[in-house]
């Protein structure tokens, strides 16, 4: 079943995930697309892209929107008419959107080898010690989709992954942290939510009230 699951992450949070089992065509029959979409899809040259497209306006549609109701900013952030706030992430054969009635942003990441290598450019590497080699990947790749999630919020020139995004270190059964974004004189605090869905790491961060 291409849609894989609807889950809520709070009381006013909701995330939808699909699996991309379907071809272009069967995807692109499925949805109505506004002109400014339809011209981004021609323009994508990787199918993968195209259907991670496609099926993100699918997610919309089991939200009870569509197309037509989703608009990106000049800083290329989505939103709907409606004021919902919303955040999507595509990763392969998944998409996922997530719905709130506050400001979240949501990554998704397939676990790769690579992520791993990449830790000391985003990350305090102290944090994956006295792991096995699985969770450490496990772990960087969480930390990366934190990292990803907060920007997402934010989305302000400037900020780095390393030098301005402080994940509190965390162990990955508790499936939730903290994080500060220290940048421009000012300390910003986040709640992490993250899940792992067959090889793929889920991320969603809120701004806290705290």
């Amino acid at each position: 079943m291409p849609l894989l699951k609807i889950k809520a992450l709070n009381e006013t949070t909701q995330l939808y995930v699909w699996k991309i089992t379907e071809t272009f065509d069967e995807l692109f029959r499925s949805v109505a697309l506004k002109d400014i979409s339809l011209a981004r899809l021609e323009g994508m040259k990787a199918e993968s892209h195209q259907k991670g497209f496609l099926s993100v306006r699918r997610l919309l549609m089991e939200a009870g929107y569509n197309d037509f109701d989703l608009y990106y900013d000049e800083f290329g952030k989505p939103h709907l008419q409606d004021g919902k706030h919303i955040s999507i992430s595509h990763s392969n054969d998944f998409s996922v959107i997530v719905l709130s009635a506050v400001n979240i942003g949501a990554d998704l990441e397939i676990l790769k080898e690579k992520t791993l290598k990449l830790a000391p450019r985003f990350m305090d590497v102290s944090h994956l010690k006295n792991l096995n080699k699985e969770d450490e990947l496990f772990k960087a790749t969480v930390v990366w989709g934190i990292k990803e999630s907060v920007f997402k919020i934010k989305n302000e020139v400037g900020i780095s992954f390393k030098d301005h995004i402080f994940e509190h270190d965390f162990s990955l059964v508790d499936r939730k942290c903290t994080v500060e974004l220290r940048f421009n004189n000012k300390v910003e605090c986040f709640d992490i939510l993250f899940d792992f869905i067959e090889n793929y790491v889920f991320v969603c961060a809120f701004e806290s009230n705290k």
